[in-house]
C-alpha cells in the first residue's frame, strides 16, 4: 500500500485525516509546515502529497515546486480559499489535483486512489508510451500524437485515454470513468463523461462518428480497441 505525507498546520485536520487513511490500508507520514515536509519527503519514499495552500515557514505553493522539481511524486493540494488563482498556480507548478476546504474525507480518499491509479497505469506502460495505429501516448510527457502531429488534450481527456488505452479491450462504465478520472463516481453528471468523450473523439478520429480507437459498449460504456 502507498505510503502517503499529509501536511497542513491544522492539527486536528491532519490527525482526522492520518487516522481515516490509516483504516484504508495506507502508510502515514505528517508535517505541520513548509521545512518539515521537505525534510520528511526526502527522509521518507512517499507515493503522493497532500499538501495545504497556507502553510507556516514556507508555503504550499513553494513547498510543490520543490519536490515537483525533484520527482513526479503525485500532489493533491488542499486550500481553504477556493480561488481559481491558487488552483492555476497549484496546477501549473505540477498539482495533480485540488480539494477545498472544508471537505468531505471520503472524497479526498476517492481522489488519492484515483490519483495513484493513474500512476500505477502510467508505471504499467514500457517508458509510459502506447502506440497503436498510429496514435502516440507519451505518459511521462502527457502528450498525444495522431500519425505524428500532436493534439492539445484538457487534462481529463488525456487522464480517459490513458486510462483506457492502458487497459485495451476493457469495458469502462461511465460511473467506472468518473471514480478513476475525477475521483468519485458522485463528483460529477454523468453526462460529464459523454461530454468528455465526444471532444476526445473530436481531436483524435478522422471521422468521431465512426471512431477508430474509442469505442461505444452499446449500455455499458466506452473501451480502447484491442491491438489486433
Amino acid at each position: 500500500m502507498a505510503n502517503i505525507l499529509v501536511v497542513d498546520d491544522e492539527r486536528m485536520l491532519v490527525k482526522g485525516l492520518k487516522r481515516s487513511l490509516e483504516q484504508e490500508g495506507y502508510a502515514v507520514f505528517t508535517a505541520y509546515d513548509g521545512p518539515e515536509a521537505l525534510d520528511v519527503f526526502h527522509r521518507e519514499s512517499i507515493d503522493l502529497v497532500v499538501l495545504d495552500v497556507m502553510l507556516p515557514g514556507l508555503g504550499g505553493l513553494e513547498v510543490c515546486s520543490r519536490i515537483r522539481r525533484e520527482r513526479e511524486t503525485p500532489i493533491i493540494m488542499l486550500t481553504a480559499k477556493g480561488e481559481d488563482v491558487d488552483r492555476i498556480v497549484g496546477l501549473e507548478l505540477g498539482a495533480d489535483d485540488y480539494v477545498v476546504k472544508p471537505f468531505n474525507t471520503r472524497e479526498l480518499i476517492a481522489r488519492i486512489r484515483a490519483v495513484l491509479r493513474r500512476v500505477r497505469v502510467s508505471d504499467q506502460t514500457a517508458d509510459g508510451i502506447i502506440e497503436i495505429q498510429g496514435l502516440t501516448i507519451d505518459s511521462p510527457k502527457r502528450k498525444v500524437f495522431v500519425h505524428g502531429v500532436e493534439v492539445d488534450l484538457t487534462a481529463k481527456e488525456f487522464d480517459m485515454l490513458q486510462l483506457m488505452a492502458a487497459h485495451p479491450g476493457r469495458v469502462y462504465t461511465r460511473e467506472n470513468l468518473l471514480e478513476a478520472v475525477w475521483g468519485s463516481a458522485y463528483y460529477s453528471d454523468l453526462r460529464t463523461v459523454d461530454v468528455h468523450i465526444r471532444r476526445l473523439r473530436e481531436k483524435l478520429e478522422g471521422n468521431s462518428k465512426k471512431p477508430e480507437w474509442v469505442l461505444t459498449k452499446w449500455g455499458v460504456g466506452y473501451y480502447f480497441k484491442e491491438k489486433v
